[in-house]
């Protein structure tokens, strides 16, 4: 009897270190987006998991949802996993149906599951909630405006505009935050609401989320800092803006080159050609002077006769010569 009671008593304990393990992974339980529209879904863990493999999972039950993608994929659903932020996003695409998803961390232990969480998605062709531009951006010190969209069922519903960082939340109205920005949220009661955010600082980069009752769609906050004659956005899509504008660079001085490099081609051969035409001693239309041969009347009284030697003086000899 008293095995037993030792037993449930470990069983237990390990029950609740691995319910409070997959408490670190943190997102939004439900989430709306239109069928055939792309979503972008944040999944925050625990900074000691950094180095760890993250995945995306779907199905009901955890202990048999399919692995639809690991860190660093690409394709319909890509994972991609930012460290220094405790963050990995995963970018779904061409959405079809709705389901129940897990985000993951790969512990790898018998006795320490993966870190997880789960979210419900909603897929259809008129979702509760919606975003008029998924992404947005601003310079610092000044001022971004979001456009979200609410079904009529939910125009009673609490509408909220909050931030994954901290998890804070504006509701209708104007709010200080302590960054000395200002957010002001307006429901206009016909499906529309607007969000306003006024004195950008960096700090204020990052993801948040509108949602009507429970349902949530997500937006990304872009803040860019003004130093000197450039621009440095203060997002991790910089990155791939870098990427992009060195690959246009590079492909436009390998054209102007190839450019360069044809005409100075052309000219050398043209100066060839020309040395060739030169060298070769003659012209390749000589001029051509003709003379006329004049005979003496007695040849022309005697065409048959050839005449006498001693008789030059009756003929004029004419040659024909090229000019020099």
């Amino acid at each position: 009897m008293r095995f037993y009671s030792l037993m449930s008593s470990l069983i237990l304990l390990v029950l609740l270190l691995c319910i409070s393990d997959s408490e670190s992974m943190k997102t939004l339980k439900n989430l709306a987006v239109k069928t055939g529209e792309s979503l972008t879904i944040p999944c925050f863990y625990d900074g000691k998991y950094k180095s760890n493999l993250k995945y995306w999972c779907k199905g009901y039950h955890w202990s048999t949802c399919q692995i639809v993608a690991y860190t660093n994929t690409s394709g319909k659903t890509s994972v991609t996993d930012y460290p220094s932020q405790n963050m990995f996003t995963v970018e779904l695409n061409s959405l079809q149906d709705s389901g129940y998803y897990w985000c993951a961390v790969e512990i790898g232990g018998i006795w320490t599951p993966d870190d997880r969480d789960y979210l419900y998605l909603t897929v259809s062709a008129d979702p509760a909630v919606s975003v008029i531009n998924s992404r947005v951006s601003g310079q610092e010190g000044g001022s971004i405006s979001a456009q979200c969209l609410y079904s009529a069922e939910y125009k009673n519903k609490q509408k909220k505009w909050c931030r994954f960082k901290d998890w804070s939340c504006f509701t209708v109205g104007r709010t200080d935050t302590s960054q000395n920005s200002a957010v002001l949220v307006i429901d206009y009661g016909n499906g529309s609401i607007s969000v306003e955010m006024r004195g950008l600082q960096k700090s204020d980069a990052g993801w948040y989320w509108f949602s009507a009752g429970s349902v949530g769609v997500t937006v990304h906050l872009s803040v860019a800092t003004i130093g000197g004659d450039e621009m440095r956005s203060n997002d991790e899509g910089s990155q791939l803006d870098d990427t992009t504008l060195a690959l246009t660079i590079i492909t436009g001085l390998f054209l102007l080159l190839t450019l360069v490099g044809l005409v100075i081609w052309k000219v050398k051969h043209k100066q060839i050609l020309t040395a060739k035409g030169g060298s070769s001693g003659y012209s390749a239309k000589p001029d051509v002077v003709y003379a006329d041969v004049v005979f003496s009347r007695w040849t022309q009284r005697n065409p048959n006769k050839l005449p006498q030697a001693g008789h030059d003086d009756r003929v004029i000899y004419s040659s024909v010569k090229t000019s020099q």
